[in-house]
């Protein structure tokens, strides 16, 4: 069984990021599961506090996630251009101490997708992601790029993905992530 962990990078309640997730879970190709992380409860991150209290609980628990996981799926929103604080900032958790940086990241399959309700998909955040992705040294997957434009068009009142075409794409998007992580598990 391949394991992916998913992770929105909204703390919305409505969060189009956390929908398209949830619809990630039904779509994944047989043998294999998307596990929805979270990053809610991660405080900001303060080298102060981890000297004082080290690293939180839900910080440990999304670490162990990411290390127990076969791949990595960011379902990030676009934030002024870039990638959303909140998400950034429990990355930059996972990865301390940094010696623990190659343990959780190393060489880990990752990709990342979007939703927004503007026209533009989330492609300046998910441009963005790289330089972060390039950083913790994981394996990027860039045979796919999967931006939800217009979201609001594509999901109903209660989160759920309605567009056959989007859905569709998301499938494929899914299959494709995952025969990566399946074959870089193999390695």
């Amino acid at each position: 069984m391949t394991r992916i962990l998913g992770i929105s990078g909204s703390l919305r309640r409505g969060s189009y990021n956390t929908a398209l997730l949830r619809a990630a879970q039904a779509l994944m190709p047989e043998g294999s599961t998307l596990i929805e992380g979270t990053i809610a409860g991660i405080p900001l991150y303060n080298g102060d506090d981890e000297t004082v209290h080290g690293i939180p609980a839900p910080v440990e628990t999304l670490k162990q996630q990411i290390i127990d996981a076969d791949g990595l799926l960011l379902f990030s929103p676009e934030y002024n251009n870039s990638v959303p604080g909140v998400l950034k900032n429990a990355m930059d958790w996972a990865s301390r101490p940094s010696s623990d940086m190659a343990k959780v990241f190393g060489a880990k399959p990752i990709a990342v997708v979007g939703a927004t309700p503007g026209g533009f998909g989330t492609i300046l955040a998910q441009d963005a992601w790289l330089s972060v992705f390039r950083t913790l040294r994981t394996r990027p997957w860039h045979e796919g790029r999967l931006m939800v434009a217009r979201a609001g068009d594509l999901f109903d009142e209660t989160g759920a993905l309605t567009d056959e075409k989007m859905r569709d794409r998301l499938a494929a998007y899914l299959a494709g992530f995952t025969a990566f992580a399946r074959g870089e598990k193999d390695r």
